[in-house]
């Protein structure tokens, strides 16, 4: 990674370009991933790279919904495992699921090295490299799951997902958590729960709440997901970015 002072007004971003591409070197991303990452930084300007109140609350559903879940399992994409392996080990390891490797343009040697780069961290149980079932409605490599892992979850959170998998997975009845900048995406429409808000953010905010809230009951946790209304805060989200740029550009 190259030398990007701290006092760099676009440190933090540029910090995150180069995990990407230094995935791409060590052939966990696929060089598809550097177009992802460049489409989310364009949403998370209009944003104002911050986790906003709709975010926070999504955040806060997602840990409630992930430690109420009976199996959860939280799958890995070549762009999660190069900017935040550590944090969906320690959040994997905080509730006890597994990790399975799922991606786009999917080659086995690829799989096998995001695996091994989440071991390096420190996973314990990572799927994917020996998928046993299918997912129903896809026709494509992403359809490959495993029993006991994504085929068998009933949470599944999945950071930076593509909405027909997203789609499958809820006809499947299953709970899908998801991160995505863009609010009006098909993922974010499908989803149960979307976090707009930089993968980067999101995780570091995730680890802390599912220990922060491990300790409160059932019926407190249930509360929260009950309370939670995923469509208003996507429409909330649009609204801030809207928000956002007049106040970057106020009129008079």
């Amino acid at each position: 990674m190259s030398d990007v002072p701290p006092s760099h007004p676009r440190y933090a971003s540029l910090v995150t370009r180069e995990k990407v591409v230094e995935g791409v070197a060590k052939g966990i991303t696929g060089q598809n991933g550097l177009i992802a990452q460049g489409r989310g930084e364009a949403f998370d300007y209009l944003i104002g790279e911050r986790t906003t109140a709709g975010a926070a609350e999504a955040e806060r559903a997602a840990a409630a919904m992930l430690l109420l879940a009976k199996r959860p399992v939280l799958s890995v994409n070549g762009n999660a495992a190069a900017l935040v392996p550590e944090e969906m080990v320690a959040l994997a390891n905080k509730i006890g699921a597994p990790l399975e490797v799922n991606i786009f343009y999917r080659t086995e040697e690829r799989v096998r090295r995001i695996a091994d780069h989440l071991r390096s961290f420190g996973a314990e149980e990572v799927f994917g490299e020996a998928p046993d079932a299918s997912i129903p409605g896809l026709d494509h490599a992403r359809a490959k799951a495993t029993r006991g892992g994504i085929f068998d979850a009933d949470v599944v959170f999945v950071p930076l997902e593509d909405g027909d998998r997203c789609e499958a997975l809820v006809r499947m009845g299953k709970k899908v958590i998801t991160v995505d900048l863009n609010p009006l995406s098909r993922t974010a429409r499908t989803s149960t729960v979307t976090i707009v808000d930089n993968v980067v953010r999101a995780l570091p905010n995730l680890v802390g709440l599912v220990g922060e809230m491990a300790g409160r009951g059932e019926g407190e946790l249930a509360s929260i997901i009950e309370a939670y209304d995923n469509r208003d805060v996507l429409r909330r989200s649009a609204e801030e970015m809207v928000s956002h740029l007049s106040r970057q550009f106020p009129s008079g």
